[in-house]
């Protein structure tokens, strides 16, 4: 999901050419799986359908993702040009992405994946409303205590927010949304694709992915959608 509800450009930071199956820099395993970061918004369904491609990835490529949070309220902030119903969206936005902060902050940055299933699963694929129950049941899920849920309504992580907000964002730029992924000094916004590749198929747009996006001056390559996001 980007800054509008269109897919904005594609920014990127100019690297060496990173390779399909990179190693983490300076590892004295060149063969030790590739580190890649995967920052997400759990109200964003493509940013959704990417992290499922994501897993997919893992099980076919050398590379595992550690998983952090961006935010769309916190990217459109003072976004008056938006459709009144995108602004109420993003209200209901920080309450998912403070629970992530607030359930990493308190008990590791591992909690982030189960929860972001979790809450992903309810959001895109049953249609629940964010709110109280539904938090508390993706934080029963993901073994969490559900005291968190204060944290939706609450100001106390937002720093946080922001501060993983701008680790991601600050990488490809604002003119952005989410997905952002980062491998070494590569970073760039999405794929966004729909339905998530599977198998092989997964592996290979990771190949392509990290061709482009690690080849020095690519900016953008984009068509426009014609499909609506596909959950299977």
């Amino acid at each position: 999901m980007t800054t509008q509800p269109g897919i904005e450009t594609v920014s990127t930071r100019p690297s060496p050419a990173s390779g399909a199956q990179p190693g983490p820099a300076g590892s004295p395993d060149p063969s030790a799986p590739a580190q890649a970061g995967f920052w997400f918004d759990p109200s964003c369904p493509w940013a959704w359908l990417t992290s499922r491609w994501a897993l997919n990835v893992e099980q076919v490529r050398p590379v595992r993702f550690s998983w952090h949070v961006m935010s769309l309220a916190v990217l459109n902030e003072g976004r008056e040009d938006l459709p009144q119903r995108y602004r109420e969206g993003m209200k209901r936005a920080w309450g998912p992405v403070r629970i992530s902060v607030a359930a990493a902050a308190r008990h590791g940055d591992e909690v982030l994946l189960p929860l972001y299933t979790a809450l992903g699963r309810r959001r895109h694929l049953e249609k629940a409303e964010w709110d109280a129950d539904t938090f508390a049941a993706a934080l029963t899920e993901a073994g969490l205590p559900t005291d968190l849920v204060d944290a939706a309504t609450s100001d106390e992580f937002d720093e946080a927010v922001r501060a993983s907000h701008h680790d991601g964002m600050d990488r490809v730029g604002m003119d952005v949304g989410t997905p952002v992924i980062a491998v070494g000094d590569t970073a760039f916004f999405g794929p966004v694709v729909t339905p998530s590749p599977k198998g092989e198929a997964a592996g290979r747009l990771w190949d392509g992915v990290l061709l482009v996006a690690g080849t020095p001056g690519f900016y953008e390559l984009k068509r426009t959608r014609d499909l609506p996001p596909i959950f299977d």
